[in-house]
């Protein structure tokens, strides 16, 4: 069992709630000057790139993702991880599992050109009635679009932290369990309840006393809050997860993402570990199934 696999169960034991389980998965972030092993690459997905979204979601299922600029499925998760300029041009080259959604929703998916890393950070994509692109729609023709307008969508775009320019050559999602390489992750995140994130922080907030303060968006949950956000600021996010997170990556309703910089991640174990005592979880509405 790797390092994050034996945090992981003291976590799960210190919760005291037999069978209870807290999906999570290792994010390790490569720069583009660093050294990946080669095993690493075969955990690479082959044909349709899939999302940061879907990576963690299989990570947490016991399996592993590497994910480079070829095999990224999200053109947003591209810019958010590091992999691509913001103010790139031209489509991403191949099919991506996000933009592929959009080919088949557009009425003429022979001739559709995929949005461009910039048309994504411009809010094209995500206004494309105001930017008159229809074809960029997900749900029909009755689709609103993700926000009101290309101002609005801008707004909310600059509160979603990205790697820029792009410095990224890998992102390898891993399981608790994944015994190949003795990785430490750079973040950790699980998929937990309420009740869970409540006690988590509890737990985080006995040992520091420090407030975990979520920066909240309704996309890029799986890329940019949730990996990037904690990776670049070493401060512990979380979020309700997003649109990918919801309808590729198929989160169930009642789960919230937990973003945890892979310094902090042991302080929050042991901190759940030493109050045990005082704040006890099995109590807790809803804490046992």
């Amino acid at each position: 069992m790797n390092r994050l696999g034996s945090l992981v169960q003291r976590l799960q034991q210190a919760l005291e709630v037999p069978g209870l389980l807290l999906p999570t998965a290792g994010v390790r972030v490569f720069g583009a000057e660093e050294t990946v092993a080669e095993e690493l690459f075969r955990f690479e997905p082959d044909g349709v790139a899939v999302t940061s979204c879907h990576a963690l979601r299989a990570a947490m299922l016991d399996d592993a993702v590497f994910l480079s600029a070829r095999s990224v499925g999200c053109v947003a998760a591209a810019v958010s991880l590091g992999f691509e300029d913001m103010n790139r041009e031209d489509p991403l080259e191949g099919p991506r599992e996000y933009t592929e959604i959009m080919r088949r929703n557009s009425g003429d998916p022979e001739s559709f050109r995929p949005p461009s890393p910039r048309e994504f950070s411009d809010g094209t994509v995500y206004a494309f009635r105001e930017a008159g692109k229809k074809e960029y729609a997900l749900f029909g023709e009755e689709d609103s679009g993700r926000y009101a307008s290309r101002a609005v969508a801008v707004r909310a775009l600059s509160g979603m932290l990205a790697i820029q320019p792009p410095a990224t050559r890998g992102v390898f999602y891993f399981s608790p369990g994944f015994d190949d390489l003795e990785l430490d992750p750079d973040v950790v995140v699980l998929s937990v309840r309420p009740v869970e994130l409540c006690r988590l922080i509890q737990g985080y907030q006995y040992l520091t006393g420090e407030r975990v303060e979520a920066s909240v968006g309704g996309l890029r949950a799986g890329c940019s809050d949730l990996v990037v956000r904690p990776y670049l600021t070493g401060t512990i996010n979380f979020s309700p997860f997003c649109l990918g997170a919801r309808l590729i990556a198929r989160f169930e309703g009642d789960r919230m993402g937990l973003g945890i910089p892979g310094p902090l991640f042991e302080t929050l174990v042991r901190g759940v570990e030493a109050s045990r005592t005082g704040f006890p979880f099995p109590q807790y509405p809803g804490a046992v199934h």
